[in-house]
């Protein structure tokens, strides 16, 4: 590790780009302690911690809308027009074809961004309405213009946050949305930490025990499904070109158990949360049976059990969805015909595409029930033990190893190109 450390700290370039990102993370973190004036920052915690969705989304925001920051909605919009497209291009088949080229690619690219401005400042409308209508006084009286500036502010502060995820991106150390949430979920832990300490009792050593060994079990599981794989066989059939022979090598097709990574997860909360934001609205109806039916929907999503169920089904549902997104098995077979390639036993064309098909539906089962374990993960501790602590809980620990191992990988292959350079 010490010997990689002091390769890092020789190639200039490497080292420079690990202080950019870190610096980047550095603004992000400052910027996510400057609120919006006219915000009960005490009541606005209160609030987070009794509501188990919202505290997801704070999770996702980096922690900036637990101090209704300028930053507040983070990366949100951005997750949500991304989300969009990439449902329009299985509906468009124009859009499916552009995602195949380069340029089709920054094009779209360009859109999500533009669609990224609407979603802010409907995401942050819709944000200031349920406070306003919290039982907390969380937001003062605030005239039509404090509204407006805002919402301006809220968006100006998520453009802002793509920008900087963009140019960390550019720095190939890791994904930059990524690492803005990861550097959100680290810098929490120092308060729970201190939170645990405080209020330390000696008859929740067990407890706390019981914590720890959960957090490393888990911690383990998410290293061995992120990295697990299914290897197929695929063999090059020897060619003659040119009075040489070409070919006739084995190699093999990864299959991975977790393709979708934390995607399904992320489009879980926003189903989730739309009902109970809608029902927030229509919470103080004159129409008796409209507040009533609002009512209902609220007590339903608070009942934990509910909210479980419902939670662990999308999710597992979502992993297979977002699979079929971004894996395409019609192409593969389609790609390994072109280079003369077949696996063993399996005729090229339409039965390769069925039995890389098949095969992965087995193979996204694990990955979509372990998935699912992690998501409510934290409502089952909370169940058990009767403590809510988010600094364990299984979507943050799977975010935080899937960063550091995405970024490790991409370090260590500009490690090795810089190795194959010497040559």
């Amino acid at each position: 590790m010490w010997k990689k450390i002091e390769q890092i700290w020789k190639a200039k370039d490497l080292r420079q780009n690990i202080l950019f990102v870190l610096a980047m993370l550095a603004v992000f973190r400052l910027f996510a302690h400057i609120p919006v004036p006219g915000v009960d920052i005490t009541s606005l915690k209160q609030f987070f911690a009794s509501n188990q969705v919202l505290g997801l989304i704070n999770l996702f925001s980096g922690g900036g809308m637990e101090n209704f920051s300028i930053v507040m909605m983070g990366v949100a919009p951005y997750i949500t027009a991304s989300i969009i497209f990439q449902l329009l291009a299985m509906i468009i088949p124009s859009m499916e074809e552009m995602q195949k080229e380069e340029s089709g690619r920054q094009k779209i690219n360009m859109w999500t961004r533009y669609l990224t401005v609407p979603m802010a400042i409907l995401q942050a409308y819709g944000m200031i309405a349920i406070l306003r209508r919290s039982s907390l006084s969380i937001l003062t009286d605030i005239t039509p213009w404090m509204l407006v500036s805002i919402i301006i502010t809220i968006t100006a502060g998520t453009i802002f946050l793509m920008w900087l995820g963009e140019l960390i991106s550019e720095k190939n150390i890791g994904n930059g949305i990524s690492l803005m949430i990861f550097a959100g979920i680290i810098a929490g832990l120092p308060g729970a930490a201190q939170k645990i300490v405080v209020t330390f009792d000696y008859s929740q050593l067990l407890v706390m025990i019981g914590f720890a060994v959960v957090a490393v079990i888990t911690v383990i599981g998410v290293v061995i499904i992120n990295e697990g794989q299914r290897n197929i066989p695929v063999v090059y059939a020897k060619q003659v070109r040119g009075g040489h022979m070409y070919g006739g090598t084995q190699t093999h097709l990864p299959l991975r158990v977790n393709m979708a990574g934390v995607m399904p997860i992320i489009f879980a909360i926003s189903v989730v949360l739309f009902p109970s934001m809608i029902a927030q609205f229509f919470i103080h109806a004159r129409t008796t049976w409209i507040a009533n039916a609002a009512s209902w929907v609220m007590q339903a999503f608070n009942n934990q059990l509910i909210y479980g169920i419902l939670y662990f089904i999308l999710v597992f549902g979502f992993t297979y969805f977002y699979t079929e997104v971004i894996f395409h098995p019609t192409q593969i077979a389609e790609n390994l015909q072109k280079q003369g390639a077949f696996i063993p036993g399996i005729r090229p064309g339409k039965h390769t595409e069925d039995y890389i098909g098949k095969t992965t539906y087995k193979i996204i089962f694990i990955g979509a029930l372990f998935l699912a374990l992690i998501a409510i993960l934290p409502l089952i501790l909370r169940y058990f033990t009767g403590i809510q602590s988010l600094a364990i809980g299984g979507t943050s620990i799977l975010i935080v190893v899937a960063v550091i191992i995405e970024t490790v990988k991409q370090i260590e292959a500009q490690l090795t190109m810089r190795e194959y350079e010497g040559y």
